[in-house]
C-alpha cells in the first residue's frame, strides 16, 4: 500500500483536486452509453458504441463514422491539467496528419461541455471534446484509473470497420499517445 507521505506534493495535489471533482448535475437524456459488463476493451474487439455531447452541445456517436473514416479515441482525466494540456495541444498540432490519414479525433472525459467549450477554445483544439458524465463510458471500455483515484490516460485507435487497432495507455506520457495513434493510422493506411 502506498502512503500518503511517500506522494510528492504536486502529485498528491493532483490527486486531491481530482477526487473532489463533482460530475455535472444530472444526467443528459442526449448522453447515451449502453451500459454492458466492464471489461478492458482490446485489440481486435469491436469497439463499443456510445451517443455522447460535445463541447458544442452536438450529439456524436461512433456508429456515425462506421465505414466512413478510423477514429482515434482518447481518455484523458481532466481539462486544464498539465498532462492533459500537453495532450491535448500535442493532437491539436497533429490534426493535419490526422485528416489526411482519414481519421477523427474524439476526446473523452468527464468534464461538462461547458469545461470542454472553454478547454477547446483556450488550446484551439480543432477536435470533438465528448462530456463521459459519471464516466459509464470509460467503465465500457474498462479504462483504468491510477491509484484508484485518478481516471486513467487511454487511446484507442478503431479503424472505418469499427474494430480496435491499437490501445496505448500512459497516464504520464501524454504526447506518446499521438505518435502511437499515427504509427497505427500509417500501418492502417498501408494495409488498403
Amino acid at each position: 500500500m502506498i502512503s500518503l507521505k511517500s506522494l510528492s506534493l504536486p502529485l498528491l495535489a493532483s490527486i486531491l483536486l481530482l477526487s473532489n471533482v463533482a460530475p455535472s448535475a444530472g444526467a443528459k437524456e442526449e448522453s447515451k452509453v449502453k451500459e454492458t459488463k466492464s471489461h478492458a476493451v482490446r485489440v481486435g474487439d469491436t469497439a463499443p458504441d456510445f451517443s455522447l455531447k460535445s463541447g458544442e452541445g452536438k450529439t456524436v456517436n461512433l456508429a456515425d463514422f462506421k465505414g466512413k473514416k478510423s477514429v482515434v479515441l482518447f481518455f484523458y482525466p481532466k481539462d486544464e491539467t498539465s498532462v492533459c494540456t500537453k495532450e491535448a495541444c500535442a493532437f491539436r498540432d497533429q490534426f493535419q496528419v490526422f485528416k489526411d490519414l482519414g481519421a477523427e479525433v474524439i476526446g473523452v472525459s468527464s468534464d461538462s461541455e461547458e469545461s470542454h467549450k472553454g478547454f477547446a477554445e483556450h488550446h484551439k483544439l480543432p477536435y470533438t471534446l465528448l462530456s463521459d458524465d459519471g464516466g459509464k463510458l470509460r467503465k465500457v471500455y474498462g479504462v483504468p484509473s491510477t491509484m484508484g483515484v485518478i481516471p486513467g490516460r487511454v487511446t484507442y485507435v478503431i479503424d472505418k470497420n469499427g474494430i480496435v487497432k491499437h490501445v496505448f495507455n500512459s497516464q504520464m506520457e501524454g504526447e506518446k499517445h499521438v505518435t502511437e495513434a499515427i504509427a497505427t493510422l500509417k500501418k492502417i493506411s498501408s494495409a488498403n
